[in-house]
């Protein structure tokens, strides 16, 4: 007679033993770019920015001329360009600005989102556009062929300097949560603002590798009134300001790397640092 109180670990029957611990899933992990990307949108929210986005394979139109930067300009080297053969434009066949062979390209910086932006909304504009951009460039310790960049934008009446430079004071401090950082503004040029500026940051305890140097961290300025005129804003109404700085390089002040290729290696002991 079979005795309902048999064990089952006796019988070879299947058995759970429900007492003992689980086993530990493993959890994926934000790449360090991730978890900045996200600092950043979540302090200019604070401030009343939105987040905007566009296409990486863009046109002239929108990475070049609309930011005045026609054809020819030398303003153009500036940028080492990846062109795209397409000459149906079958990528962007829904843009209307897009001509029959016309050439694309991987856009060079995030400006073009501005572009985009101005065009189907009206002032006040007040938005930030972080994605991936492309150069032809040689990769060393500071550059990579691709990379990820951040650009802000303004847009409304009686704008100046003073807006500009207030926002960037309030994003470095709080992005590297010091109170003492210092932020200056020198001369520039930058084809799409005028007057140009480069934003420079220094603070106590060494952001750089030399103790309270100032160190080069953004280009900006006020938009140029061509850009304005190009998205159907009229520049004696309108003033705004842009800045435009390399989240990679954000990521390597903040954590003290000093070759950017680490980022993009994959290799995971270097990730999982952050």
């Amino acid at each position: 007679m079979k005795s309902d109180n048999q064990d089952p670990r006796q019988s070879g029957a299947s058995w759970i033993d429900v007492s003992a611990p689980g086993k530990k899933v493993a959890r994926g992990h934000l790449h360090p770019f991730t978890q900045i990307m996200d600092k950043i949108t979540d302090i200019f929210s604070g401030m009343g920015f939105e987040v905007a986005e566009g296409p990486q394979i863009e046109d002239e139109w929108h990475n070049f001329d609309a930011l005045n930067v026609p054809k020819e300009h030398p303003a153009r080297d500036m940028w080492d360009t990846f062109w795209i053969k397409d000459k149906e434009n079958k990528l962007l066949f829904d843009d209307k600005k897009v001509k029959k062979g016309e050439s694309l390209l991987l856009r060079t910086h995030t400006s073009p989102v501005q572009i985009r932006y101005m065009e189907k909304n009206n002032p006040p504009i007040r938005i930030i556009s972080p994605g991936r951009v492309f150069r032809y460039e040689a990769t060393d310790m500071t550059h990579e062929t691709q990379f990820y960049q951040l650009e802000g934008l303004m847009v409304d009446k009686n704008l100046t300097l003073s807006n500009l430079k207030a926002v960037m004071e309030i994003f470095f401090r709080r992005f590297y949560e010091s109170k003492d950082i210092e932020v200056r503004l020198r001369p520039s040029y930058f084809p799409f603002v005028e007057p140009g500026v480069e934003v420079d940051m220094r603070r106590g305890g060494g952001l750089s590798a030399q103790t309270g140097k100032w160190t080069e961290v953004a280009g900006a300025g006020m938009v140029h009134p061509k850009v304005l005129e190009n998205v159907g804003l009229d520049p004696r109404e309108y003033k705004g300001f842009a800045f435009g700085m390399g989240i990679d390089r954000l990521a390597m002040f903040k954590y003290k790397v000093d070759d950017v290729r680490l980022f993009y290696s994959g290799d995971l002991k270097f990730i999982k640092q952050f």
